[in-house]
């Protein structure tokens, strides 16, 4: 082989490999938003004092959070069949978010829990569902988040 040749040919891998890594690191930034150390509050009225129920987690993306929005389900409704999807989610109440990190925030959700509301709620296990949205418009459905018992 002559030296033409191998040079030619060592220049077109360093091409295709350079190449490749610009696509690996371009995909990397493209990940759909994670969410992490989600947890759940619930407290019961008592007596003219209304409970609450506050769910905080942490949503990262490289191109940053759009929104995140929480919906609490009963364990025992039909979202146990039917599984939930981003289209149940579009009328899901949003979270407050503020920035903690480079590529994360903290977003709260917290819902005032009247005795009325709590007399209508069916009793036992409850999922915090959560649809996050990055900048990039890719999203991340955690259905089971976080749990939570109503007594």
């Amino acid at each position: 082989m002559s030296r033409r040749t191998v040079i030619l040919s060592v220049t077109a891998a360093v091409a295709v490999l350079g190449g490749a890594g610009t696509f690996a690191l371009a995909y990397a930034g493209e990940r759909p938003p994670t969410l992490a150390q989600s947890t759940a509050r619930y407290t019961a009225p008592d007596g003219d004092r209304d409970g609450s129920l506050v769910f905080t987690t942490d949503a990262t993306a490289s191109s940053g959070v759009s929104d995140v929005k929480v919906l609490a389900w009963p364990a025992d409704s039909s979202f146990t069949k039917k599984e939930l999807t981003t289209k149940d989610m579009a009328t899901a109440e949003p979270a407050k978010c503020e920035p903690s990190g480079e590529d994360t925030v903290r977003c709260t959700y917290t819902l005032a829990v009247t005795g009325a509301d709590a007399a209508e709620s069916p009793r036992g296990l409850w999922h915090v569902a959560v649809l996050a949205r990055a900048g990039d418009d890719s999203t991340t459905l955690d259905t089971k988040a976080a749990r939570f018992t109503v007594g």
